[in-house]
C-alpha cells in the first residue's frame, strides 16, 4: 500500500539542494562556533534578502528554540508576550519562553480566523495595571505568521497591530516557522511583511520547508541582537560545527529556493482544498497557505486511514491535512479519489 504524508511538512525529506550545500561545506576545517566565513556570509545574505543593513542573524537548531530565545531578549523576566490563543509559543513548546526568559508568562488574545484582532489587542492593552509590580507588564506581542490553524495576517494587519504594541512600549516578534508560505501567499517581500510593518525579530523557519534542523532567529533591534549573543550560548545554540546551519539557511535562500519550496505546498493545498469542496467537506479554517483542517463523519476517517493517507486526527470528525515540498500532483489526485471513495 502507497501511503500519502499529509501529517506535517515537518515530515517531508530535506530539499537536494540543502543537503548537497552541507558536502560543499563538509571540507576541509574552518574556525568553530561561528566565526566561520559561512555564517559570515550568511549574515550578509539576510541583510540583502530582508532589505536591512544591520539586521543580525543567530542561526539554531529548531523553531522553538528560535521563539523561545527571540522573544526573551525581547521581554524581560517580569514581562510578558501578548500572542492569539491559538499561538504555538502559547500551546505547543512546553513553556520554553517561560524557562528561558526567568519566568516571562505568555498571555492570549482573541480575534476571528485565528488571528489577533485589533480591537481585542487594544482591551488587552486598556486592562493593564501599568507599572504596578503585582502584575506582569506586556513587553511583546507576537504574531504566528501563518497561523497554526492555516490563516495569514495581511502586511496592513501586521503593521496595524505592530503601531497600536508600539504605542504601549511594546516590541514586535514574529513566528515565522512557515514564514515562506505566508510570504508565497501574500505577495510581498521579507522586508515588507517584518520591519517595515514594525516588527523587531523573526523567528525564520526552514526546517518545515526542505531545511534539515536549520532554523534562524533574524534579529532587527540592535539591543536584541546583543543580548542574544550570550542568550544563544547560554542555552546551548551556538554550535561548534555552525557553518553546517549556516550553508542550509545559505543554500534555502539562494535563487529563491525557499519560495518555490513554498509554493510548491501551498499549490498543492490549492488543489486538495479545491477537490474537497468539491465533495462538500467541512473546512474549520480557510487554507490560506500549506495547512487545512477539515471534519468528516469518523468512518470516512477510518477508510482514509486504511487507504494509506497519513494525517493526524484532532478530533473524533476533525483531522489536519498539511501538504509540503515534497507534495506532488500525482498524490493530491490519488488523495482525492480516496476521499471520494470514503465519503460515497
Amino acid at each position: 500500500m502507497n501511503t500519502i504524508e499529509f501529517r506535517s511538512d515537518n515530515a517531508a525529506g530535506v530539499a537536494p539542494q540543502i543537503l548537497a550545500s552541507i558536502a560543499d561545506a563538509n571540507v576541509g576545517s574552518a574556525i568553530a562556533y561561528g566565526h566561520d566565513d559561512v555564517t559570515a556570509q550568511l549574515e550578509q545574505r539576510i541583510r540583502e534578502v530582508f532589505e536591512h543593513d544591520t539586521a543580525r542573524v543567530f542561526p539554531v537548531t529548531s523553531g522553538t528554540a528560535a521563539n523561545a530565545l527571540a522573544l526573551t531578549a525581547l521581554c524581560p523576566p517580569w514581562g510578558s508576550v501578548l500572542c492569539h490563543t491559538t499561538a504555538h509559543i502559547l500551546n505547543s513548546e512546553g513553556g520554553a519562553t517561560s524557562m528561558l526568559g526567568g519566568g516571562a508568562v505568555m498571555k492570549g488574545v482573541p480575534g476571528d480566523d485565528f488571528r489577533m484582532g485589533a480591537d481585542a489587542l487594544r482591551t488587552a492593552l486598556a486592562s493593564i495595571t501599568w507599572g504596578d509590580p503585582h502584575h506582569s507588564q506586556p513587553s511583546v506581542l507576537s504574531f504566528t505568521q501563518p497561523t497554526d490553524m492555516g490563516t495569514i495576517y495581511p502586511v496592513e494587519a501586521v503593521t496595524e497591530l505592530s503601531a497600536i504594541a508600539k504605542a504601549s512600549g511594546l516590541k514586535v516578534h514574529l513566528d515565522g516557522a512557515r514564514f515562506a508560505n505566508a510570504l508565497v501567499a501574500l505577495g510581498c517581500s521579507p522586508a515588507q511583511l517584518t520591519w517595515k510593518a514594525g516588527v523587531d525579530a523573526v523567528s525564520l523557519g526552514a526546517t518545515k520547508n526542505g531545511g534539515l534542523s536549520a532554523e534562524a532567529i533574524v534579529v532587527f533591534d540592535d539591543a536584541a541582537a546583543d543580548e542574544l549573543v550570550y542568550r544563544t550560548k547560554r542555552s546551548g545554540h551556538v554550535t561548534s560545527k555552525m557553518r553546517f546551519q549556516s550553508t542550509q539557511i545559505q543554500a534555502y535562500l539562494a535563487d529563491d529556493l525557499w519560495l518555490r519550496l513554498a509554493r510548491n505546498s501551498n499549490d498543492r493545498m490549492v488543489e486538495l482544498a479545491a477537490g474537497l469542496q468539491e465533495l462538500s467537506v467541512e473546512f474549520v479554517n480557510r487554507p490560506d497557505v500549506n495547512m487545512l483542517f477539515a471534519r468528516m463523519p469518523a468512518d470516512a476517517i477510518d477508510h482514509l486511514e486504511h487507504a494509506g493517507l497519513l494525517f493526524y486526527r484532532m478530533g473524533p470528525e476533525t483531522i489536519r491535512l498539511v501538504t509540503s515540498w515534497q507534495t506532488t500532483p500525482a498524490d493530491i489526485e490519488t488523495a482525492l479519489s480516496h476521499f471520494h471513495a470514503a465519503l460515497a
